[in-house]
């Protein structure tokens, strides 16, 4: 039997577990999300695979009753959770290239099983631990250990995102993130094998934090990889920020600039006596003068990211050095860029008459918050392509419509998406057809121009597709728009195949029902060979099966997992369109989310005695008036009067909603654990994979195919029905065995 100070030892090390999980789980996924050049699909992969393969090793769990000893396992699999994410990234970052083509994007089907490889050491002692710590804790206690170890892994959490969120990913790169739990782990899981006299286990503990110290002060992992990751170039800049990971490259004179994984430009400094920068493609010129050639005497230009690769000096040519009341608002989301762009390209945003004004916010914050007196002639959204509801938010009818309010009579926006190689595949059609659709919504006139990517130029006023003789008259020297190269582009031939894309019928892309990113998501999916094999319909066959012999009470559990990591997503979709980038407050969000789950288990498990089978199923049903309910506090935020009051009600209420919607699912799952009881092996590792693949399927469908085909809305509506009918099947089955 375990004393007090025994399981308070025992408390610590679940608890450093915790922090261990959060910490590694975001570093991660930052990491591969750099390396396979992430979009929306590939988080869902990667998140999904994460979860899936927790939950596995939560069932593996079973076999705990049959170790010799349980308690040394633990602090061996401690061991290993604490090194295996340091070799992890290692092997990441430096195997990407030896096992793909350098330079090309990695297929779905091979992202699939690369996440699966790299990720299941990890994932799979992680999940075993929750299930053989619920069996170490057990002693007479029953079922209350499964939510003990609940609770005291949710408190690691909630330690893991406060530390990861606010101090360590602003300090650190990514393997001295992973020092810390690295060196939290083998510290606890020495100081078990000392209380519990394990002196094999720890030596071994011992050595590893031997060979950690003197990895640290040896070698620079994160130099090191890099080098290997980028070889054949000279890295002269390499740095995190909370927006992602940023490194600049240099080779024969030609600076790269790669964020999270994703060159966004290259270009040469400027040489001596010059003020710009030399461009390395086209895409700078396209970018301004298609729209500016429509506007040549615009005063107020708004450039919405793309500044430092040379967009800001462009627009520049268009006024003289005496001109006074022009100017560019240029507005970048990370601060990293600007800063080292300043270093690396000291011409690519001076101006003697001080006529680019950078600001570091979100764009469409920016636009919805501005207080300059003046409107703009032109404004040039120079972003990527669609590929996340992050990027959709400036694709979107409302988005079109605030910054139609901040354009001058007349004035005129630009957009692009997609490339044209003088074929307009369908799924390629279908994105011109619903960007058009959707800016026709807020704008007059709409004119396409298929370049080297496909350019929308909206505005009420005229748009003229002869861009050449307007940039001749206005007396721009360009490199690459020249009068030879826009007659190609506007050949009738070439500019009919667009035409052909548009219709009538097509949707309209909105903040709460993004379709435009889903159709980007089968755009990208097209470009490889995607076939449903034996890995898919494995995975799905067995989803089938364990759905098929889930119990009522692990059904109950496997639809609250999916509520959580599904109205999660909403909450966190929302807050982005209310406020702006959710990137800042992502950590406030899931460490309140993880909080609320602190709070609920915490609550249960002093209120375990008394409750039934018949509470699990008013929980359920709670769940689902919380997901019912929640588009419409969604709506009700976004209709505030002003924008000032809406932006401070959703920093309140949005991580306040994250934390009744966890508080609701902690509650469930230590009440699970009773009501369900059989042993404690059997029952954590039903219950721990019935949540993990829950979560695992809400974090893979509604990110990804759910929110952008259904809307919020319905995916809520659709959650709601599932708690519903879960809850619904609790009571009959609870009446059932009350009458037998």
């Amino acid at each position: 039997m375990l004393t007090r100070r025994n399981r308070l030892i025992l408390f610590l090390a679940i608890s450093a577990l915790g922090i261990s999980a959060f910490i590694t789980q975001v570093t991660l996924m930052r990491e591969l999300l750099s390396v396979f050049s992430g979009n929306e699909l590939i988080f869902g992969i990667v998140l999904g695979n994460w979860l899936l393969l927790t939950g596995a090793g939560s069932y593996l769990g079973k076999i705990a009753p049959r170790l010799k000893d349980p308690l040394g396992v633990l602090v061996a699999c401690q061991i290993l959770v604490a090194v295996l994410p340091i070799a992890d990234v290692f092997l990441l970052r430096t195997l990407r290239d030896q096992v793909f083509v350098r330079g090309a994007e990695v297929g779905v089907t091979e992202t699939v099983v690369s996440c699966l490889v790299l990720l299941a050491p990890y994932c799979l002692i992680a999940g075993f631990l929750l299930t053989l710590a619920s069996l170490v804790l057990a002693s007479h206690r029953g079922p209350a250990s499964i939510g003990q170890v609940y609770f005291l892994d949710n408190v690691g959490d909630v330690l893991g995102g406060l530390l990861f969120s606010f101090v360590l990913v602003t300090l650190f790169d990514h393997f001295r993130i992973l020092y810390f739990p690295a060196a939290l782990n083998l510290l606890l899981a020495g100081l078990v094998a000392i209380w519990f006299a394990r002196r094999v286990l720890l030596g071994v503990a011992a050595a590893a934090c031997v060979a950690l110290v003197a990895l640290v002060l040896t070698y620079d992992l994160d130099e090191v990889s890099a080098r290997i990751q980028y070889a054949g170039q000279r890295i002269v800049y390499q740095g995190n920020s909370p927006y992602g990971s940023l490194i600049v490259t240099e080779s024969s004179g030609q600076h790269n600039f790669i964020h999270n994984g994703v060159v966004l430009f290259s270009a040469q400094s400027a040489k001596s006596g010059e003020g710009a920068v030399r461009y390395a493609d086209q895409e700078v010129e396209e970018t301004v003068h298609y729209a500016m050639a429509q506007r040549p005497d615009a005063r107020r230009v708004l450039l919405i990211s793309g500044g430092i690769s040379g967009t800001a000096q462009e627009i520049l040519k268009y006024w003289d050095d005496g001109d006074r009341d022009v100017g560019v608002d240029y507005v970048e989301l990370d601060p990293q860029i600007i800063r080292v762009a300043k270093r690396y390209l000291p011409g690519s945003l001076d101006d003697p008459q001080d006529r680019i004004r950078v600001f570091t916010t979100d764009g469409r914050l920016f636009v919805r918050r501005a207080e300059q007196t003046y409107d703009y002639d032109v404004a040039l959204v120079d972003i990527p392509d669609p590929s996340t509801s992050q990027i959709n938010r400036f694709y979107t009818q409302e988005f079109f419509q605030e910054i139609g309010r901040r354009l001058a009579p007349g004035g005129v926006l630009s957009i692009s998406l997609g490339h044209y190689e003088n074929y307009l595949g369908r799924e390629l059609a279908e994105l011109i057809d619903v960007a058009h659709q959707t800016l026709k919504q807020e704008f007059q006139n709409v004119l396409i121009i298929p370049a080297g990517r496909i350019y929308f130029l909206a505005s009420d006023g005229p748009l003229s597709t002869d861009v050449a003789t307007r940039i001749e008259q206005a007396g721009i020297h360009t490199d690459w728009v020249t009068r030879h190269y826009l007659d190609d582009v506007f050949r009738p031939l070439r500019l009919e195949g667009v035409r052909r894309a548009i219709s009538e019928a097509a949707p309209v892309n909105k903040d709460f029902s993004p379709i435009l990113y889903y159709y980007h998501l089968r755009y990208w999916i097209s470009q490889f060979k995607v076939r449903f094999g034996l890995l898919e319909g494995g995975l799905l066959l067995l989803l089938g099966v364990c759905l098929l012999r889930a119990r009522p009470i692990s059904f109950a559990i496997f639809t609250t997992g999916l509520a959580a990591s599904a109205l999660e997503v909403v909450l966190l979709v929302g807050f982005q369109i209310l406020y702006g980038c959710v990137y800042h407050r992502v950590g406030l969000i899931v460490t309140m989310f993880m909080l609320g789950l602190g709070i609920g288990s915490f609550t249960m498990n002093r209120m375990l005695p008394w409750r039934s089978r018949r509470d699990l199923a008013w929980l359920e049903f709670g769940v689902a008036a919380y997901a019912a309910c929640l588009p419409l506090v969604l709506v009700g935020l976004g209709r505030l009067g002003s924008h000032a009051a809406a932006a401070v009600a959703s920093q309140v209420a949005i991580p306040l909603l994250a934390l009744v919607l966890a508080v609701l699912v902690g509650l469930e799952f230590p009440l699970a654990g009773k009501v369900d009881f059989r042993t404690v092996s059997s029952t954590a590792a039903r219950l721990y994979t019935a949540d993990y693949l829950g979560a695992a399927l809400g974090a893979l469908l509604v990110s990804t195919l759910l929110i952008p085909v259904l809307g919020v809305v319905a995916v809520c509506l659709l959650v709601a029905g599932l708690n519903v009918a879960s809850g619904a099947v609790i009571l009959w089955t609870a009446g059932r065995d009350c009458r037998g």
